[in-house]
């Protein structure tokens, strides 16, 4: 890591969190316009990530899986932790995401953002975005 985290990134985060995914995507998309490698490939990859969720929101299998797959490889490239993040927990988290997603199909795509949504089904988890270690930990 070259440069200092910023503090925009750590309000991407929040937002991310907060399932505010067209925001989250605003707020990395300026940081990562001006920063330079490692960080400006991680920053793809988060912000990635994010608007795959915003397009699950959305009902658009294509857009989610796609993006999904895009983020997990950006972010395979990075040591754990990276910016303070766990991040071998995003990409579990997201791999399964994008697996399950996969298997359920594009005709299935409203019914599977729903459960994810609501929790439903125990086996899906929206992807979290942690610190490491985390700060109860």
């Amino acid at each position: 890591m070259s440069e200092p985290i910023p503090d925009e990134f750590w309000q991407g985060v929040e937002q991310f969190n907060r399932q505010e995914f067209y925001a989250c995507h605003d707020t990395l998309e300026a940081l990562w316009m001006e920063a330079s490698e490692p960080e400006r490939t991680f920053y793809q990859g988060v912000l990635q990530i994010a608007v795959a969720l915003y397009h699950l929101g959305n009902h658009n299998w294509r857009g989610a899986v796609i993006l999904l797959g895009e983020g997990i490889s950006r972010l395979r490239k990075y040591q754990h932790p990276y910016f303070d993040i766990d991040v071998n927990r995003l990409l579990k988290q997201s791999a399964d995401l994008l697996s399950e997603l996969q298997q359920a199909g594009p005709e299935n795509v409203a019914d599977f953002a729903l459960q994810l949504s609501q929790g439903s089904n125990s086996s899906l988890q929206r992807p979290q975005i942690a610190r490491f270690p985390a700060p109860n930990e």
